[in-house]
């Protein structure tokens, strides 16, 4: 048992019909014979050519495992959340519909026991230890073993790194920071210019914390006029004041009385009557 314990247990995650080998789909396991001896080719009538076997799948890659089987009639209703298993068959070959097999799937890391292991028997009077029995079809018992399977350790997808971050190691302490003085001088004040309140703040930020996270590219620049703006240092102020205090504002009145047209002309000439062209020929004078 502790063998068991200790190794990999893994759930079916598939049951379906095939043909035969070649018609069997890839990573699925097929039942050629049974659990005493006899070939489990389930045949159906003289009719059929071939016959077809019963294969499952414990591949974990779609992420689906197999919690339970059951065999119903085709007179049943199939149960609730259960789905017949699907078929890969040659041209023109069927599967007997009088019994059918349906299995409840469900994800991986929802449940913690699935279906382990699934048996055929030709003679319904032997038994198989640690197996449920399922049912009989078409002369055959289906046996299912159910337990705790052993669940898929994830595995980190290998990602590229480039040059520059292979050079990076997380076990290299990094380098010191410099060391700064507990009093450091006061920054002197920088004359004749205008510095903005985030420049202040950075200055005081640097002498408590040398990080420079959140620091743009326009941190530090002085926030200051253009010379051609700056009417306390341009020589032409008082004559742009004077042009800037000429300037009169027009209300809506003075622009429609200095823009105002009443369209007369037009309105005339659209009161005028068409002059009216005589087409008959002049009487001839007696």
């Amino acid at each position: 048992m502790s063998v068991m314990e200790n190794a990999i247990v893994r759930p079916v995650t598939g049951v379906a019909w095939t043909s035969n080998t070649s018609t069997c789909p890839k990573d699925f396991i097929l039942i050629s014979i049974t659990e005493d001896g006899t070939a489990a080719n389930f045949t159906r009538s003289f009719a059929m050519k071939a016959g077809y076997y019963l294969c499952y799948c414990k591949d974990l890659a779609g992420g689906m495992v197999v919690t339970d089987i059951q065999i119903i009639s085709d007179k049943d209703s199939i149960p609730h959340g259960y789905c017949f298993i699907p078929e890969h068959l040659e041209p023109k070959a069927t599967v007997s519909k009088k019994k059918r097999v349906c299995v409840r799937v469900a994800p991986v890391g929802s449940v913690d026991t699935a279906v382990l292991d699934i048996k055929l028997t030709a003679k319904s009077k032997m038994m198989l230890q640690h197996y449920t029995y399922v049912g009989d079809i078409n002369g055959y018992v289906l046996w299912c073993r159910k337990g705790h399977f052993t669940s898929p350790t994830p595995q980190a997808k290998p990602r590229r790194v480039s040059l520059d971050m292979r050079t990076l190691s997380l076990e290299q302490p990094s380098a010191p920071l410099p060391l700064r003085p507990s009093n450091p001088p006061p920054v002197p004040p920088v004359p004749n210019s205008r510095l903005s309140n985030r420049r202040c703040n950075l200055h005081t930020k640097d002498t408590t914390d040398n990080s420079i996270q959140g620091i743009t590219a326009l941190d530090g620049v002085p926030f200051s006029l253009h010379p051609k703006y700056d009417f306390q240092a341009n020589e032409t102020a008082p004559q742009l004041n004077s042009q800037l205090n000429n300037i009169r504002i027009k209300s809506l009145q003075d622009i429609e009385n200095e823009y105002n047209y009443t369209f007369v002309v037009e309105e005339s000439a659209a009161k005028r009557t068409r002059p009216s062209v005589s087409t008959g020929g002049a009487t001839p004078a007696q």
